[in-house]
């Protein structure tokens, strides 16, 4: 007899344990696919977005359309200023290890379902992003989902498409041969914007950042948008009231801004120092403008005067032309450039004497002196005559007096004999240069009429000191002479 077999069919139990046993290990798998494979190696890196736009974990990541990857965690981040960020954990696969680390990320719709998906576009950075890394919020692009999209077309919006479209059409009917021209037209006009669109797409020009920089200027004026609408209103107004001016005035000067600036570019180091010295010449005005502040009243009150005397002035300008027709003829004489030529040199002549005489009589009175001692020694007089005569003709007699030669050469002594001792010694008293307050002299003294009586200073008894004194007294003599009074002196040592 043959022994049977057991087989894992022949038992219901067994087959069914196996069946249940299969099926949960394929929802198991199913279930976290989404997470991926289990026992799979993965290339773990993090991205910092400014918004997770829906994004949740599970969804794919891509490059160029191709899936690489899924998002297995999806976090808010609050940052040190305030803002909140999304931070994105990727997984990805060992094939595209390491990503630049300049790779740039943009969430992308996947359907009109809502489904989303990191795009992943790698850089041209020879430096790969290490495991766990992080690509930066910089290096995130701002998403535009078709739902924000179709939100731009609320109910205000469709009114405004419906009358553009309305206005268009008016526009654009029985105007066939212009399009037709336009279109003729286009393409000269798309071979010039060729280069144009290309210089716009260079990542030189940048007009990524260009767009983004205008979206944060819009952030930043939203909250003042009422306030612009204001500004748009009155400047409504300012352009009707600029619209009267606008021909030639405003025209000229947009026409000629530009040479205006090309003048200014080729002129202006020239004209810098002129605007410097202005700048000062300015703040050396700046007391002067003060005063005149000051002082407007009165320059009013002289033009109210002023008017007066101008309205009389005519009679003046009548005799102005034959005034200055004489001046001319006797400009043109010869004989009265000879006369001129002659004062001229005639005051050459008489300016370094004038000099020198000038102050002897402002502030020493000196000729005042001399017409009062002329009229004294003219004037007075005694039995024996007028002072003059007296003293021509009575001078003192001596060995050594006035009226007769000296013996000798100056000797004088401190011990004064008398005058008919043979003995006697001369005795100098000259002065020929006094001091008379002239230029370069000094002191400044009136030595004339100051001189002390003698010349000779006694020291007691028959004793004399300074016996021999040639020129100016030791000492300031002073300014006063005779007939001065002190607010003379003042006014002269001024």
């Amino acid at each position: 007899m043959k022994r049977r077999r057991s087989r894992i069919s022949a038992s219901p139990v067994l087959v069914g344990a196996i069946t249940v046993v299969i099926a949960v290990v394929a929802v198991f798998f199913s279930y976290n696919a989404n997470k991926g494979l289990p026992f799979v190696p993965t290339y773990e890196v993090k991205a910092d977005l400014p918004s997770a736009a829906s994004l949740v974990a599970g969804n794919e990541v891509r490059i160029a359309g191709v899936r690489v990857g899924l998002i297995s965690q999806v976090k808010a981040k609050q940052l040190d200023d305030g803002r909140s960020i999304a931070v994105a954990t990727m997984k990805l696969d060992k094939s595209v290890e390491p990503i630049p680390e300049d790779s740039t990320v943009l969430v992308r719709q996947r359907s009109a379902m809502g489904l989303k998906y990191l795009l992943l576009t790698p850089g041209k950075s020879d430096q790969g992003l290490e495991p766990g890394g992080t690509l930066p919020e910089s290096q995130a692009e701002e998403p535009v989902d078709m739902d924000q999209w179709f939100n731009m077309f609320q109910a205000p919006v469709r009114r405004a498409i419906q009358k553009n479209l309305a206005e268009y059409g008016g526009g654009l009917a029985a105007r066939g041969a212009d399009i037709n021209q336009l279109i003729a037209d286009l393409p000269p006009l798309l071979r010039l914007a060729e280069p144009v669109a290309k210089n716009l797409s260079s990542k030189q020009t940048d007009l990524r950042g260009f767009v983004r920089g205008l979206s944060q200027a819009a952030a930043e004026v939203a909250p003042v948008a009422e306030t612009q609408a204001d500004m748009f209103v009155q400047l409504d107004r300012t352009f009707i009231a600029l619209a009267e001016v606008a021909r030639p005035y405003i025209q000229d000067s947009i026409t000629e801004g530009v040479p205006t600036e090309l003048a200014v570019i080729r002129n202006g180091p020239r004209i810098r120092p002129f605007l410097y010295t202005s700048a000062d010449f300015m703040k050396a005005l700046k007391p002067g403008a003060k005063a005149l502040g000051e002082s407007a009243p009165i320059v009013s009150r002289s033009f109210d005067i002023g008017i007066p005397v101008l309205r009389s002035s005519p009679q003046l300008y009548d005799e102005l032309a034959p005034t200055a027709r004489s001046l001319r003829r006797f400009g043109e004489s010869t004989s009265n450039n000879e006369g001129l030529d002659m004062l001229i040199s005639t005051n050459e002549i008489l300016t370094p004497l004038l000099r020198q005489v000038t102050p002897s009589q402002n502030t020493c009175n000196y000729l005042n002196l001399l017409l009062a001692n002329v009229a004294s020694a003219t004037g007075g007089h005694n039995s024996e005559g007028n002072a003059v005569r007296a003293v021509s003709v009575l001078p003192q007699i001596g060995v050594n007096a006035e009226g007769n030669p000296a013996s000798g050469m100056a000797n004088g002594g401190t011990i004064v004999p008398p005058p008919d001792d043979p003995t006697n010694k001369n005795y100098l008293h000259s002065n020929p240069y006094p001091n008379t307050a002239a230029p370069g002299q000094s002191p400044r003294e009136c030595e004339p009429g100051n001189i002390p009586e003698g010349w000779f200073i006694p020291g007691g008894g028959t004793t004399w000191v300074n016996a021999l004194q040639v020129g100016n007294l030791d000492g300031d003599q002073g300014l006063i002479t005779q007939d001065q009074t002190q607010a003379q002196l003042n006014w002269r040592t001024k």
